[in-house]
């Protein structure tokens, strides 16, 4: 029982599944090498697994089987080219540098694009590889090129059939892992509430913004497979469960990236009293709930929520505490305070309906945004758009298109022994910003002295031919098992895999040095290429994402007023601004984390200055977020309903911030117009005695809102302020 549980547990693992068919395909080449007497074949049936796997998309077996004819496609079109062209030298470097930046340019189109481009590109470098071993053009390099695509193909009919038998494991996966997202954001806001004076608080702001960038990446992951599977099936009740599964989990985002108060205040007005304690208990309970659950949905395990429920009761008792007591400087505070409570008893219940989503009330509105092309026209219009040296995807296409070509040129007048490798290096070290490369260049080099060393060790210990084949089968496993997050341990696994495996057909020990001086070359050819080339440097631009940060939340807000207006829909309009307040969150977060990597000259000055945006921004999103949750239609006479036009009016003031932002424009002290919109949010004399006793969202929500317009217009003057070193 033991056992079972344990492979149980094994094959939850998201990388599981990979590398078990990246070992049946491995093991598979390797047989056949072996029954037909040649075990240099071992070599080209690899290097084709190894691109067809890194071309994989992520499908249904539908769409995997149309992507695998693409593939397949593009590889046999670009391994007789290179076959074709071999003998030219002149004319291979041309091709290849005009075949770069197409196949790139490629990627603009859409991730499943990039991902096939990607994988070509590293196949066009093993044909060149899979000719020069073999000292050139032959009469046996058209079979070996064959090789190569039967390689890939064996690997992607594996997948296909893996798809079709498992299909519903990749969404499981995709869940769980998305609910872990949830469960350590959870965690990560319950230190907001922890009642201690003195702590840092940007930092737990900044940690928190980073957590949910990781949150709203598992939420786009997770559509993207629900939307691929679904594709043809919505009738299917597997997929339908796990659709609303997704749905609530934006529900809880959305109500756990909510605030109803500044904490701060919280904190020193209740410093002496249990409440934001049982605040803080209650949060983390949630968030281990939602850990216990993603364990839940991939074991298919009942669901134990009591924990939270009795952290709930206590939470309760301790507001109707202070509420007893009646002291006159809480009784503002007091509002905000079961605010709180409430938003806390959704996203208990919320956690609580995961488990059994099938029990919650239909939604009206279940459609996901597909945005794939719909038409070649629409692609074509994607890739044209991206022409221009303001888009990230050209620049890079330029960067890596003059990097390969150098080293080429190189490779050609230094005359290396397997200096194609240079290629190679350069093409998986070079990447579109600075920070990213720089940090795959020193874990390439890294893994290479490792994979070095202990092919070396492997290669002496162990000569027999049999052995080190097993050996770069499991080395060739563990690189796609850590090729995500551990780069390092990856590249020591793929470079024992090429060692073990040309070992076979030649000397081993010869490959060393030449492999290592390879990838050094290569690794400086991308470094400066990246330095030098077009340089993508974040700091230039961080002003463009802080103004898509606050256009993306002015959208959000105009959705929230309007359902305010009609009534609460989740309807697809509204899910995608909120969803798209949350990304441009994520990217600004992930820019300033890219920032902090780049050289101190090329930096922004201060990079204070971002992070406090960051953190103004953030919490100007979470305001946004509570005053979604209350969503409701207002009644004509209700109190809110009079302050409609001031929430557009905040709209409209964040629009202009955006705008001016985008311009790089000072804007103008917002002190006045922030004071006359807190004056219109004033609560009225004839209701003051009906306010102390009930939560107003529209009212408390638009002024916290309001009160971060001239803190982010100071911020956001700040970054326009600060001019990029010059070159």
């Amino acid at each position: 029982m033991l056992l079972a549980h344990s492979l149980r547990r094994l094959w939850t693992l998201d990388k599981f599944a990979y590398s078990l068919r990246v070992f049946l395909a491995f093991s598979g080449a390797l047989t056949f090498a072996t029954l037909w007497g040649e075990i240099g074949f071992v070599i080209p049936l690899f290097l084709g697994i190894i691109a067809s796997a890194l071309s994989e998309t992520d499908d249904s077996w539908q769409g995997r089987l149309q992507a695998l004819a693409v593939t397949l496609t593009c590889f046999a079109l670009v391994s007789l080219i290179v076959q074709q062209l071999f003998p030219w030298p002149w004319l291979l470097a041309l091709w290849l540098a005009g075949a770069t930046f197409g196949l790139i340019m490629l990627g603009a189109i859409g991730q499943r694009y990039a991902t096939i481009a990607s994988g070509t590109l590293i196949l066009s470098i093993y044909a060149m590889i899979n000719i020069e071993q073999h000292g050139g053009v032959d009469d046996d390099a058209a079979f070996r090129q064959l090789l190569l695509l039967i390689g890939a193909a064996w690997y992607g009919l594996i997948s296909v059939a893996w798809c079709a038998l498992f299909s519903r494991q990749p969404v499981k996966q995709s869940m769980a892992r998305l609910y872990k997202a949830l469960g350590q954001y959870l965690v990560l806001k319950s230190a907001l509430f922890e009642p201690v004076r003195g702590v840092d608080i940007q930092a737990r702001r900044v940690a928190l913004a980073r957590q949910n960038g990781q949150v709203v990446e598992a939420l786009n992951h997770a559509k993207e497979i629900l939307l691929r599977r679904m594709e043809g099936q919505r009738g299917n009740r597997k997929l339908n469960r796990y659709l609303q599964i997704y749905f609530i989990a934006q529900d809880i985002h959305e109500r756990a990236s909510s605030t109803h108060y500044p904490y701060s205040a919280l904190t020193e007005a209740f410093f002496h009293h249990d409440v934001l304690f049982r605040c803080q208990r209650l949060l983390d309970q949630q968030g281990l709930a939602c850990r216990r659950l993603a364990k839940s949905l991939l074991l298919d395990r009942a669901f134990d929520h009591r924990q939270s429920e009795e952290a709930l009761a206590d939470l309760r008792a301790s507001i109707a505490n202070l509420r007893d007591r009646d002291k006159p400087e809480w009784r503002g505070l007091m509002q905000p305070l079961e605010a709180l409570a409430d938003n806390l008893t959704t996203l208990e219940a919320q956690i609580a309906s995961a488990h059994n989503p099938d029990a919650s009330e239909p939604r009206n509105d279940t459609a996901l945004l597909d945005r794939s092309p719909g038409s070649l026209i629409e692609a074509w219009r994607r890739v044209r758009l991206n022409l221009t040296l303001g888009s990230p995807t050209f620049r890079h296409a330029v960067r890596l298109s003059l990097a390969l070509l150098a080293g080429y040129l190189l490779l050609q007048w230094l005359d290396p022994e397997q200096g194609f490798w240079i290629l190679l290096t350069t093409l998986f070290v070079c990447r579109p910003n600075f920070a990213t490369t720089r940090r795959f260049l020193v874990k390439r080099i890294l893994g290479t002295v490792l994979g070095l060393f202990v092919g070396w060790a492997s290669i002496s210990l162990f000569p027999q031919a049999q052995v080190q084949s097993l050996i770069a089968v499991a080395a060739g496993v563990g690189f796609f098992a850590t090729r995500e997050k551990h780069y390092l341990i990856a590249t020591a696994s793929i470079t024992l895999l090429v060692l073990c495996s040309f070992n076979q057909v030649g000397d081993g020990f010869d490959l060393i040095w030449p492999r290592l001086f390879d990838t050094l070359i290569g690794a400086l050819i991308a470094g400066l290429a990246v330095f030098f080339i077009l340089p993508d440097w974040q700091g230039r631009k961080l002003y463009r994402e802080a103004a898509k940060v606050l256009d993306s939340q002015r959208r959000y807000l105009d959705e929230v007023i309007h359902q305010y207006e009609t009534g609460k829909q989740d309807d697809l309009a509204y899910r995608l601004a909120r969803r798209n307040a949350h990304n441009s969150d994520a990217a600004f977060s992930t820019q300033m984390n890219n920032i902090l990597h780049e050289p101190a000259h090329y930096r922004q000055q201060d990079t204070e200055h971002g992070l406090r945006f960051l953190v103004l921004s953030n919490t100007l999103l979470s305001h946004l977020s509570a005053l979604g949750a209350h969503r409701h239609r207002l009644a004509e006479d209700e109190d809110d309903a009079a302050l409609v036009p001031v929430a557009k009016h905040v709209s409209a003031l964040l629009g202009e911030l955006a705008e001016r932002l985008r311009q790089r424009q000072p804007t103008d002290d917002l002190t006045q117009q922030v004071e006359s919109v807190l004056h219109k949010l004033d609560t009225p004399a004839a209701h003051e005695t009906q306010a102390l006793t009930l939560y107003r969202p529209i009212q408390s929500q638009l002024r916290l809102i309001a009160g971060q317009l001239a803190p982010l217009a100071d911020a956001a003057n700040r970054l326009i302020a600060i001019e990029p070193p010059s070159r």
